[in-house]
């Protein structure tokens, strides 16, 4: 972030990444979208945007690489900002996404580390499209394991912007918020926990998830970051007293590495209802998940599995 002298700051961000869908269009739309999420989650809108490419020219058609950039094209139109160049080499795999600037009024910027104790936590976006995606690929088409539907939710919530949700939660006045992306929602609250010096409580029973994550990942179809985020974080976590320990198949949900996830949002209980009946008018799958609390350590969390 570079501030400048007239109250207003620049951002700048960058994600890229292999396709995560069949379809090369599809492709773009989402990579475009989850490179822009950073500016979202700080209450910025994108400027402009630099394409970043890397593509096997000796074994997959330009054509595609045509619609991949057609799709991240009609993204940042969509969202209002210019995509004014870029860069592409040649590679083993094709990788794409952007690198994203945006701008943000200074006095109104929402940081990572900003969250205080006693505040309402809320997910806009539900979780599980690195469970669904990784099984697509697993799986072949019309297999009875992949529900019908399933594929077709998480590209809807891939290829939604965050930038309702940011606005929303710039108008309620939200101190602190992060977009939740490759660390899973748990590596992310616990990022911004650990800046912002309090613990916080997940209600596990209301996070938001898609159709059939908990079936799809009780059947192991899980990405390969997964088990390095639960590794990474399983130091910081506890389960609230009297209730039974967390299985496998939840906790790799909580750390499901998320492709254009939603924002994480800490506010004022005040404002908590308003902003989550504005953010469900506005199409989003949203709710409050849980709070910031000084009675668990700083930078912990605590899941509370009870209904």
């Amino acid at each position: 972030m570079w501030r400048r002298p007239d109250g207003r700051a620049l951002v700048s961000t960058v994600d890229f990444f292999p396709p995560v869908v069949d379809d090369a269009e599809t492709w773009g739309r989402i990579a475009a979208a989850n490179a822009a999420s950073d500016v979202y989650a700080m209450g910025g809108r994108p400027l402009f945007a630099l394409n970043l490419v890397v593509w096997p020219q000796g074994r997959l058609p330009l054509d595609l690489l045509a619609a991949v950039l057609g799709g991240g094209a009609e993204m940042a139109r969509h969202g209002g900002w210019q995509v004014v160049g870029g860069h592409t080499t040649d590679g083993p795999e094709p990788v794409y996404g952007q690198a994203v600037t945006g701008e943000v009024q200074a006095d109104r910027l929402m940081r990572c580390g900003d969250a205080e104790p006693g505040q309402n936590l809320i997910l806009t976006k539900p979780l599980g499209t690195g469970i669904i995606t990784t099984a697509h690929k697993r799986l072949s088409p019309g297999d009875p394991a992949l529900p019908e539907g399933a594929l077709a939710a998480a590209v809807a919530e891939m290829t939604r912007l965050n930038d309702t949700a940011s606005a929303l939660a710039v108008e309620a006045e939200v101190t602190a918020a992060t977009d939740v992306t490759g660390f899973g929602l748990l590596g992310h609250l616990q990022e911004m926990c650990e800046a912002s010096g309090t613990g916080a409580v997940i209600h596990v029973a209301e996070v938001p998830l898609l159709p059939e994550v908990d079936t799809l990942s009780a059947a192991g179809h899980v990405p390969g970051g997964t088990g390095r985020n639960v590794a990474a974080i399983r130091r910081h976590l506890r389960v609230r007293a009297g209730e039974p320990e967390e299985d496998a198949a939840l906790l790799d949900i909580l750390a499901d590495p998320q492709t254009s996830g939603g924002l994480l949002l800490a506010c004022n209980h005040s404002v908590a209802g308003d902003l989550l009946d504005a953010l469900v008018a506005a199409g989003h799958t949203a709710a409050v998940i849980g709070e910031t609390t000084s009675s668990v350590p700083a930078g912990g969390i605590e899941l509370a599995l009870g209904s």
